[in-house]
């Protein structure tokens, strides 16, 4: 880190060489709802690393609070879409650990109640470029070391902050597709075929999620 305090940039082919992946592979977010594009994005994960990854919705991530940034579905709705998108896939996996944790859903609290559970396991934490960014806002971010290793993955060219606790950044498929722009399409009408894997399609039509979003 350089010593005005920001974090250095390069781009993600150049960090790729890094090495530092252990055990099961947990990749956070909010997941309001999954899509395809996470789905991809686990699936080069998965193939990368050489290991299964176990999604973990947030129950309410700390960066993103107060109104503009509320989930809209409950934390056990977007859990069971989870379940839904990730069934037949046996690297994929839910992780619910979050859900019955205080808010908000810090990354070491979380981490230090997997360990309690099953000791001696090793986690890697799969982290995106635009959140790899906020790490050093991070809630006890100097425990993180003793816990997981962090990989970010980051689409082909973009820009990715170096920091001593990153141990690897792997490329993903670009793939334009947000939960936001999901959201806005089912507020809206429009339909969602193949941009979320039919049973979340399903399930958000039958409890009527985001038609107020």
């Amino acid at each position: 880190m350089p010593r005005d305090g920001r974090f250095e940039r390069d781009a993600v082919r150049s960090l790729d060489t890094l090495s530092g992946v252990a055990g099961v592979a947990l990749f956070g977010g909010s997941f309001d709802p999954v899509h395809v594009a996470h789905l991809i994005v686990a699936e080069a994960a998965a193939d990368a690393l050489g290991c299964g990854v176990r999604f973990l919705p947030a129950r309410e991530q700390p960066l993103k609070r107060g109104a503009r940034a509320a989930h809209q579905a409950t934390p056990e709705q977007r859990a069971d879409m989870l379940d839904l998108a990730t069934q037949g896939n046996a690297r994929f996996g839910v992780e619910r650990v979050e859900l019955g944790l205080p808010t908000p859903s810090y990354t070491v609290r979380t981490l230090r109640a997997l360990r309690d559970r099953a000791a001696g396991n090793r986690y890697t934490l799969l982290l995106g470029a635009d959140a790899a960014r906020d790490l050093a806002e991070w809630w006890e971010v100097e425990g993180l070391p003793e816990l997981a290793d962090i990989v970010v993955f980051a689409r082909p060219g973009a820009s990715v902050v170096r920091h001593p606790l990153i141990t690897r950044v792997i490329p993903v498929p670009m793939i334009d597709l947000s939960a936001t722009q999901v959201r806005a399409r089912v507020k809206a009408g429009r339909s969602i075929r193949y941009l979320v894997p039919d049973p979340v399609r399903e399930y958000i039509a039958a409890h009527g999620l985001y038609l107020g979003a």
